[in-house]
């Protein structure tokens, strides 16, 4: 997501890599549910959480875009986002005593709260953001801790190749004209990387990257 602001504005200034130590811990969140009511349309899911969140409640993509997750524009292209409900539009996986149901196989972007990517020359960095999390007393935590998340030295090449592969469709949509085009690209990207289950036996970053390929074909 394309954000006009300076990392001063948002964050402490620093840029992070997974083994730095940052003061995102939160111990467990004592029971705070704040950063899972009232986003709107801002948890934003890429193909893995999709899967995960599929596979851990064995429903299929197109059964949870019917159901949990909906879908919006994000710099021209159409993405699934966790879906919002009630008055205090919290989190359709937030159950009664505010905690996250889903919270094994939670998306990347709750992983990372209160951090955030920065993408800079090829690469991202991670950034703490200062103005997301509520909580006072936070403690240092090292930040591949905090992300809980299996192999990440591939998982970081999963978002690293995903982000730029949206960048360059951004880029494409935005200097053509063409409606159709438009309509093609986003139902082919909904379809093909979100709606079409991945093989759960199999290696789903395999998977991915021969949609990936497929995908850089059709951009090429």
């Amino acid at each position: 997501m394309l954000r006009n602001v300076t990392l001063e504005e948002i964050s402490d200034g620093k840029l992070y890599r997974s083994n730095d130590t940052v003061k995102a811990d939160c111990q467990d969140c004592k029971g705070c549910s704040e950063c899972c009511r009232g986003m709107d349309d801002t948890v934003v899911l890429d193909p893995l959480d999709v899967h995960r969140i599929s596979v851990h409640l064995q429903k299929k993509p197109e059964e949870l875009l019917a159901s949990c997750f909906e879908l919006g524009f994000v710099d021209g292209i159409l993405l699934p986002h966790m879906s919002m409900k009630g008055d205090d539009e919290s989190c359709v996986f937030l159950n009664s005593e505010g905690r996250c149901s889903i919270h094994s196989c939670r998306p990347g972007y709750c992983r990372m709260f209160p951090l955030g990517r920065y993408f800079k020359d090829e690469t991202f960095y991670y950034i703490l953001q200062i103005h997301e999390c509520p909580l006072k007393g936070r403690t240092k935590i090292k930040i591949k801790k905090w992300l809980d998340t299996p192999d990440l030295k591939e998982y970081e090449e999963f978002v690293l190749s995903w982000h730029s592969f949206l960048r360059d469709i951004h880029i494409l949509l935005s200097e053509s004209e063409n409606e159709t085009l438009f309509d093609q690209m986003n139902r082919y990207i909904v379809g093909r990387f979100y709606v079409q289950p991945y093989d759960p036996g199999q290696n789903f970053y395999e998977q991915f990257k021969e949609r990936l390929k497929e995908g850089r074909g059709l951009l090429e």
